[in-house]
Parts: structure tokens; C-alpha cells; sequence
């Protein structure tokens, strides 16, 4: 079994906004980062000696900005193919994500302000769509992406034959990775439980650490402990009506 190593890419501070460079027969890059990131990147894979026109593919892992911000652009720059999931096919193409957004907690409120978040990037036509469990091999990874819904309808994974799990927004470090390696939300989720259904369901698979959008790998044993805690919440706000999806119409309750 060939081995993947994966390699983070900061995007925005030590570790706030990361994407990610995969190296096996061929370098594969997850995530984009915020527009104007592109060169940023691009930089860093030449950094690390790679060639920048090798890469075989760029998954997005989801339809927030400061994920496929710069795709487009990478995409010019490197020549390679983009995927992503179909069902955030229109932010992708529209450049725009879904508004309002939903805040997890206090940090998501104190984000939604942040204009930035609200800028439209570049849209871009992603050249691989994704509807469900996907190969990497012909890309020259020996990885999966895995459909992670929850946090956007079009949200994924990628987890690598030998359990590295590049996680998107599933999980981050707490308050955008100033305390690494303690699990956390991430500012926003469109749907809490489904978002938790789906980090269940990659915790089940035996990842050995999980890369996540915002901080430093975390432990699988603590993400899982986390989890539990984190079930026991949402329920409680679920009982009160106070847990709003975007399903609801982001109505009749409040972000939790």
C-alpha cells in the first residue's frame, strides 16, 4: 500500500485558514483559501519541491470562502482539474456562499461581521463533480473523498488509505486554531447534527489524525470524547428550539 503524506499549507496566520498538499505518485492540493490566496499556495508547493504544474487535481472541500476562494485561480495557475461536490455547486459557480451564515457559538457571531466573509470570489465550473465516495488513485493518491455533509450540503473529506483524514471544516481547533489541538466547531455550520452524523461516521473509519481547515491535527480519541459532549449539547438546544438548520429556512429558532 503506497503511503500519502500530507502536508499543511497556511493560508492565513500560523495555522487559521489551511489548505493542504498531498504527495504520492502524484501531489494532490485540498482546499484553496481566500481569494488572492492562490500565489500564496502555489509558492509553498514549489516550497516543499514540487512542481506546481504536476498537480494532478485541487478537491474543495466545501462552498465557503475561505475554501474555494482561490480556485479559479489555482486552477490557472497550476492547469489542474478542480473538484468538488455538487451539491455547493452554486456558491462555486456563483462565487457566493449561501447567506446567512449560522453561527456555532460566539466566534461565528464576531465572524459574521467580518466583511470579508462576504465577498463574492471568483466563481469557477468545477472539471470533477462529486456525488458520492470517490477514487483518488487515478490521480495518483491512494485516498478517498468521502461525502461529510453537515457543515455545507456539499461538504467533504479525504481520507488517505492510511487513515490521514483531511476534514474540512468537520471539526476545527478551538477559536480558529489559537488553542491547538482542542476539538471545536468552526464558526458556522449549516446543519449541527447532520455535521456531527458525518464526523461520526469518519471517526468510524479509524482515522489516525484528522487535518483540519482551521488549526493544528487532532487526536481521534479526543475528537471522539468531544463529540459525545458535543451530541449532548445539540440536544439540549434541540429541545429548547433553538438548534436552526438551513433546511428550517433559517427560521422559527435561533443559531446556536
Amino acid at each position: 500500500m503506497s503511503h500519502t503524506k500530507v502536508i499543511p499549507i497556511p493560508v492565513l496566520g500560523r495555522h487559521a485558514v489551511n489548505a493542504y498538499l498531498l504527495l504520492g505518485r502524484r501531489p494532490v492540493i485540498v482546499d484553496a483559501g481566500t481569494p488572492g490566496s492562490a500565489r500564496k499556495i502555489y509558492d509553498q508547493v514549489a516550497a516543499h519541491g514540487v512542481d506546481p504544474a504536476d498537480i494532478a487535481l485541487i478537491v474543495i472541500t466545501h462552498g465557503h470562502i475561505d475554501h474555494f476562494g482561490s480556485a479559479a485561480e489555482l486552477h490557472r495557475l497550476t492547469g489542474a482539474p478542480v473538484a468538488g461536490h455538487i451539491a455547493d455547486l452554486e456558491p462555486f459557480r456563483t462565487g457566493r456562499v449561501r447567506e446567512p451564515y449560522l453561527p456555532t457559538g460566539p466566534m461565528g457571531r464576531l465572524m459574521n461581521r467580518n466583511k470579508n466573509l462576504h465577498v463574492r470570489a471568483e466563481p469557477l465550473e468545477p472539471d470533477v463533480l462529486v456525488r458520492g465516495e470517490t477514487s483518488l488513485d487515478d490521480f495518483g493518491i491512494a485516498a478517498r473523498i468521502m461525502p461529510t455533509p453537515g457543515h455545507t450540503a456539499g461538504s467533504v473529506s479525504v481520507i488517505t488509505h492510511t487513515g490521514d483524514l483531511v476534514a474540512g471544516d468537520l471539526v476545527a481547533n478551538s477559536f480558529m486554531g489559537l488553542i491547538p489541538g482542542k476539538p471545536a466547531n468552526p464558526p458556522f455550520h449549516d446543519d449541527p447534527l447532520g455535521n456531527l452524523a458525518s464526523l461520526r461516521e469518519m471517526l468510524a473509519l479509524n482515522p489516525t489524525r484528522l487535518h483540519v481547515g482551521h488549526g493544528t491535527p487532532l487526536d481521534p480519541g479526543r475528537v471522539r470524547r468531544w463529540a459525545t459532549r458535543e451530541e449532548r449539547r445539540l440536544a439540549r438546544l434541540a429541545a429548547r428550539g433553538r438548534l436552526t438548520t438551513r433546511a428550517d429556512g433559517v427560521k422559527g429558532g435561533k443559531a446556536s
